[in-house]
């Protein structure tokens, strides 16, 4: 049986990078099974089959989310990154540029650009969580 996650030689790669190709799918299968539900509710008639398939989407909403942070905490950069993408104001796009170039300086960037002007130089809360 042969797995098409790894693109080089297995018995070459760490047991770490291994794993971590695991999550990969495993968060690229949850995805897919989002979507999957996303389309069958959208179209699901009977109430009572809808209801299920809805907790069962909420449990792939899970996984997703458990998967992710799993793979943010291997990777340092990648969660500084997201960290000034996720869950921010803004355009989306300008949010990760910014966030790509402030990985690329080794800075940390948490809050979005439209935001940081508007701290009164305080600070967010956000870096007070341990």
């Amino acid at each position: 049986m042969g797995f098409d996650q790894y693109h080089e030689p297995p018995a070459e790669l760490s047991a770490k990078t291994r794993t971590f190709a695991r999550m990969c799918a495993n968060l690229t299968e949850e995805a897919e099974a989002i979507g999957w539900y996303e389309q069958r509710i959208s179209v699901e008639t009977d109430a009572a089959s809808r209801a299920i398939m809805e907790d069962s989407l909420g449990e792939e909403y899970k996984h997703f989310s458990m998967e992710l942070e799993f793979l943010l905490r291997t990777k340092p950069k990648w969660r500084s990154i997201a960290r000034g993408i996720l869950f921010q104001e803004g355009d989306v796009v300008v949010n990760g540029e910014a966030a790509e170039a402030a990985a690329a300086s080794g800075s940390s960037t948490t809050e979005s650009p439209s935001r940081a002007d508007a701290s009164l130089g305080i600070g967010s809360l956000r870096e007070c969580r341990p």
